[in-house]
This record gives C-alpha cells, structure tokens and sequence, in this order.
C-alpha cells in the first residue's frame, strides 16, 4: 500500500466520520463507518475513481444506513430516553455556525426524528455543503428525489428547532450557575436558571439511576436534581467543558466521566430551556478530557 492511497483517505477521515456521527448519533458506530469506508477504499480500483471524495461519502453513507437497519431491534428494547452519544469538541467550532449547529444535542436528536434517507440528505446538504446532484450519487437516488428528502427535512427540523439561543458566554455562565446549584441541590438557585418550560430528557439505558421519561416544568426538574444531590458519589469532580458544540457538563469520579450534560439556554430568557442528560455508561467510555475532539 503506497503513502498516496493513505494520504487521499486521511484527507477526508474527518468528513467521513462527521458525516457518519450526525447521521448514526454514536460515535463508537461512526469509527466503524470509517474502518468500513477504509476497507472498502484500500480493495477499490482507484484508478477508475475520478472522485476521491464523492466516492468516499458514497460509500461512508450507505454503511451508514447497513448500521441504522441492524440497531433497529435494540433501539426498539432500548430502556428509557435513546440519546445520541455525547462528544467533546473544540471551543472555536462556534465560528462556523451551520457545523456547530449542525452537531449540537438538539439537532442530533431532532435528526433521530427523520427518516434515514431524510437525516443524510439534510447532513450532507446543510452541514457540508454537498450539491443535490453529488448527494444523488451518495445516497443513489435522483436528483428529484433528493430535493423533495431535503425539502421535507427542511421543514420537519425547522419546525421543532429551537428558534434562538443565548450568546456563547451567558449559556457558559448559566451552565456553570446550573451546576453549581445541581451539586449543592439548591432548590432556589436551580429555579432562577431554569426557564418555567424546561424539560429534562435523561438517557440511562436501564444501566444507573434516573428517570426513565422526561421531566416537564420547572419545578419538578429543580425538585430532581435538588432530591439526587445526596446521591451524588463522594470524590466527585465537575468540570465544565465543550458537548456537541456549545458548553455543557461532565462529572467523573477521578478521571471517568459517570455523567454528561448538554443544555439549551435561550437567548430571550437566558435560562434553560432543555436538559440532556447522559449517564449510560457505554456511551460515555469515549468521552475523556483527552479524547479526541469533533468536527
């Protein structure tokens, strides 16, 4: 194997796997894309591809879409709230507003909401920035198919997303206010940063202690954290750092994460807005302080 046919695909891993995670929500799963998509890559006549990148995402989605058909049953017997596996990114991906927004734990889970074919033609439209005719040769259908999956994925996300957020550094304040006042179970202080509508989605698996539907209000949501503060593991740290996108929590004990938290705070009220919480183990194994960051 020559350092050239290494090189072109190290040239789109990134894509590959930014790709596949906003797609899948599992970072665990879009690692397996891209040794997927490598494998394919290394057995391929490249001479005959004219289009490294084209090809690449080609192959990259339609593993993609091998991956969401066999997790279908577990999702299925999946106990409580399914959320997409948190990941650290960098602070500066809030400079490109379309990649941040397009990672953020909202839009992950809004994107679990559309079809298959839907979720990768509205990722590869919107968050890379692929043309109707190269996201026809991705996902193999026509150029006409693929405008109507874009149209109706348009209007399905933009009908649920969440219209404004707060500026960068009041949602970092208000998260590091709500923290504080979570760990301490300051009832009072967890009422005055939560918006009267907040609702708490906790994802467990069945695996640690939570609720295993969502909590609505601000007064039942202040009254939870408030209560499970006495449960809260001796030695434990917080730290607050960057969760798809945007600021948002994790708690270890030592250096293993046991906790993630992803918020929306919103820019009218600059309070919180939605909670996503994340304490199955198996999708916090990858999220280390040292890991490796999103794009």
């Amino acid at each position: 194997m020559s350092d050239a046919v290494l090189d072109v695909f190290d040239c789109h891993r990134k894509l590959l796997h930014g790709v596949a995670y906003r797609i899948l929500g599992s970072v665990d799963e879009a690692d397996d894309v891209v040794q997927e998509t490598w494998l394919r890559w290394h057995r391929a006549d490249r001479a005959a591809v004219a289009d490294p990148r084209a090809y690449l995402v080609r192959i990259a989605t339609r593993a993609a879409f091998d991956h969401i058909r066999r997790a279908a049953s577990r999702r299925e017997t999946y106990v409580g709230a399914w959320l997409p596996e948190p990941m650290l990114t960098e602070p500066d991906i809030a400079e490109d507003a379309a990649l941040a927004d397009s990672i953020s734990m909202a839009m992950l889970v809004l994107l679990q909401t559309l079809s298959p074919l839907e979720r990768a033609v509205f990722v590869l439209k919107e968050a890379f920035g692929f043309t109707y005719p190269q996201i026809s040769d991705a996902i193999g259908r026509s150029d006409q198919a693929v405008r109507q999956l874009a149209h109706r994925a348009r209007q399905h996300i933009q009908a649920r997303q969440p219209r404004f957020d707060a500026d960068r550094n009041v949602s970092r304040t208000v998260t590091e206010r709500f923290m504080k006042a979570a760990i301490g179970g300051d009832l009072a202080a967890l009422l005055s940063v939560l918006a009267p509508e907040v609702t708490l989605i906790a994802d467990s698996g069945g695996k640690t202690p939570g609720p295993r539907r969502p909590i609505h209000g601000a007064e039942k949501v202040a009254r939870f954290f408030a209560a499970t503060a006495d449960n809260i593991p001796t030695g434990t740290l917080m730290r607050i750092v960057d969760i798809n996108g945007g600021p948002g929590a994790l708690t270890l004990l030592g250096a293993t994460p046991y906790a993630a938290f992803s918020f929306h705070v919103g820019a009218r009220t600059e309070r919180i807005q939605t909670i996503h919480l994340i304490s199955n183990p198996d999708k916090l194994t990858r999220l280390e302080l040292d890991n490796q960051r999103a794009v």
